[in-house]
């Protein structure tokens, strides 16, 4: 382990706030110069620092050894806010984190990323959408980036891998942990193909308010965020907000007017956001579209229809009678229809009947 790695530990060790250690690293880039720089006149909160203390007096090195042990491991790395391999979008947000806390393929953190997040209870609808979109973003060699949480999270990091795409997956805890822990395998995986990021260091565990932080840097890393199905009270507005915020674009994806999770994204397009049907419209309103592909073709924005029978079926439960009653065709041809269109991935049978998926 090298010196300078050791050292950015120390910086994310140090218990200053984080406009006092890039006030520092500003003036000295390296992080083995600025750990003996004096503080004292750096920073919104130099009033408070006494006099002629340099960085690394602040930093609780009793931690140092858990980092140091963390760090050891392959595939594992530490980076600085003035490290060349810092993410260039996550430099530019407002409050970007001095450290960054890494363990899979740092190469993602040059190349072109888009967020894709939502509830944490989505309908069936939502995940097929989250699945589509992500695999459509993935397959064009754009990484997926989303937070590991429960719901649209997971299954957008799932469609990314799933086409061989890239995926970035945003902890809010120290990566030692796994948050949620039945999403320890999706975390294996990604380590493997992707990558694993926290500002926070190991050993830190579940707290609430780091949630609202890891969304920053979700949309901080991303080009774009795709919000799919949100609550109006959803962390996913929280991140959209961010995106807003940082320059970055924010598309919806409408659904439902019955749907309480088609709120949020309807608000966001209220509100300006850009609305979106297919991946290729995020693909091209960020000058993507032309990027080659993996050579997986998942055909997501041209499903084929099988005798217009999905204009009868909606995006919520829909009974075969009432298919039968909008199209004027008897059972038997509708269910004939019907099995295509489900093997096509267009429809999904349930309690209810049949819903509409694309």
């Amino acid at each position: 382990m090298d010196e300078r790695s050791v050292a950015w530990l120390s910086v994310g060790r140090a218990a200053v706030p984080d406009s006092v250690k890039q006030a520092v690293l500003s003036v000295f880039p390296d992080p083995i110069d600025a750990l003996r720089a004096d503080v004292s006149a750096m920073g919104s909160n130099r009033q408070s620092l006494a006099p002629q203390q340099t960085l690394d007096s602040f930093v609780r090195h009793d931690e140092m050894r858990r980092d140091i042990e963390w760090l050891s491991a392959p595939g594992r790395s530490v980076l600085g806010f003035s490290d060349p391999r810092f993410s260039r979008l996550l430099r530019e947000i407002p409050n970007p984190p001095t450290v960054i806390y890494c363990e899979g393929e740092l190469a993602l953190l040059g190349q072109p990323a888009i967020a894709v997040v939502g509830s944490r209870n989505p309908t069936p609808v939502g995940c097929e959408s989250a699945m589509r979109f992500a695999g459509a973003i993935g397959d064009h060699r754009v990484t997926v980036v989303s937070g590991l949480a429960l719901g649209i999270d997971s299954v957008a990091h799932r469609g990314a891998l799933d086409t061989a795409g890239s995926t970035i997956a945003v902890c809010a805890t120290g990566l030692d942990m796994v948050y949620p822990r039945c999403h320890r395998n999706l975390a294996r995986e990604i380590k493997e193909s992707g990558l694993m990021l926290s500002e926070f260091p190991p050993g830190t565990g579940v707290r609430r308010h780091h949630f609202p932080q890891r969304n920053r840097l979700i949309s901080g890393l991303s080009l774009g965020t795709l919000i799919v199905e949100a609550g109006l009270g959803s962390g996913s507005l929280i991140t959209a907000g961010f995106a807003a915020d940082q320059g970055r674009e924010v598309f919806a994806l409408p659904g439902s007017v019955n749907s309480p999770l088609s709120r949020g994204p309807h608000q966001l397009i209220r509100d300006g956001a850009c609305l979106v049907e297919t991946p290729s419209q995020i693909l091209e309103a960020l000058c993507l579209a032309k990027v080659e592909k993996t050579g997986h073709d998942p055909q997501v924005d041209k499903p084929a229809r099988d005798g217009g029978i999905l204009d009868f079926v909606d995006f919520a439960p829909t009974p075969i009678n009432e298919i039968a009653q909008r199209s004027g065709l008897t059972i038997a041809k509708i269910s004939a229809m019907l099995i295509r269109v489900e093997l096509q991935g267009l429809v999904k049978t349930c309690a209810g009947g049949y819903i509409r998926l694309r």
